[in-house]
């Protein structure tokens, strides 16, 4: 691989540590008004992405079969929300709105949250993964300026995952650099997830069009189940709603900029 497909499976791992990192500048708690605001703006990200570099290069990709073209999106869209379900299910983690309540139960609930985040964290590094494979593999509708759209889009919604895992383990009691690095430890299998994908779909580049879809549908299971609910819960608010346009927006000009 060359060092531009390195850089872009690193990027998003890269916005998950700093944004970990915060808990050695925030305070020891994020407000519920702050941490809407985050996960509306991830959710924002999330959503643009999974269609302009996803689904829409998916689409392009499958243009040669005339008016079945969306087969391959749909069916890997509905898989990837399959596969998604499938992990959420058999996993013992806790939702990511769940706090922490004290050190008696910091093990515990800490290895449920970690396992939460990590969970989400596998679509976003099979995103990345695949659409540079597909710039690799000349896919149509996928370029190098768009595989760095997607890869600095996620990393951009990374920043305050980070801060979601790292901020409530400090509120628990957690020491500051054990916090971070739980942090960290939850953004890495990402570049994992990517290189595994792109080792599957350079293997077989016939399923392209499927992997790309595949990997859009997990990542709008994630946002339907988790990040949409974070947002809109506790007293009524249009921060998260706001933050979610933003991302959007921020993510689609990112798309169609680079592209």
């Amino acid at each position: 691989m060359n060092t531009q497909v390195w850089i872009g499976i690193l990027l998003p791992f890269l916005g998950t540590s700093l944004g970990a990192a915060m808990v050695f500048v925030l305070k020891d708690k994020i407000s519920d008004g702050i941490q809407r605001m985050l996960t509306g703006f991830a959710a924002g990200v999330m959503v643009a992405a999974s269609f302009w570099s996803l689904l829409q290069p998916a689409l392009e990709s499958s243009e040669g079969m005339g008016k079945l073209s969306f087969i391959p999106a749909a069916l890997g869209f509905l898989i990837g929300i399959g596969f998604l379900l499938f992990l959420d299910t058999v996993t013992p983690h806790m939702h990511m709105d769940e706090q922490t309540e004290g050190p008696k139960s910091s093990l515990k609930r800490t290895t449920k949250l970690i396992l939460a985040v990590t969970l989400h964290n596998i679509p976003e590094g099979m995103a990345v993964g695949v659409v540079y494979a597909g710039w690799v593999a000349g896919e149509a509708g996928v370029s190098r300026a768009a595989a760095l759209a997607l890869a600095l889009g996620i990393a951009l919604q990374n920043f305050p995952e980070g801060a979601i895992v790292s901020m409530p383990l400090r509120a628990a009691g957690m020491p500051k650099s054990k916090t971070f690095w739980y942090g960290v430890l939850s953004g890495a299998v990402e570049p994992v997830a990517s290189l595994i994908t792109i080792a599957a779909a350079s293997a077989a580049t016939a399923v392209l069009p499927y992997m790309l879809a595949f990997a859009a549908g997990a990542m709008f299971y994630v946002v339907v189940e988790e990040l949409i609910p974070e947002m809109s819960e506790g007293e009524h608010s249009n921060v998260g709603t706001i933050a979610f346009a933003i991302g959007f927006v921020l993510m689609m000009i990112l798309d169609v900029a680079l592209g």
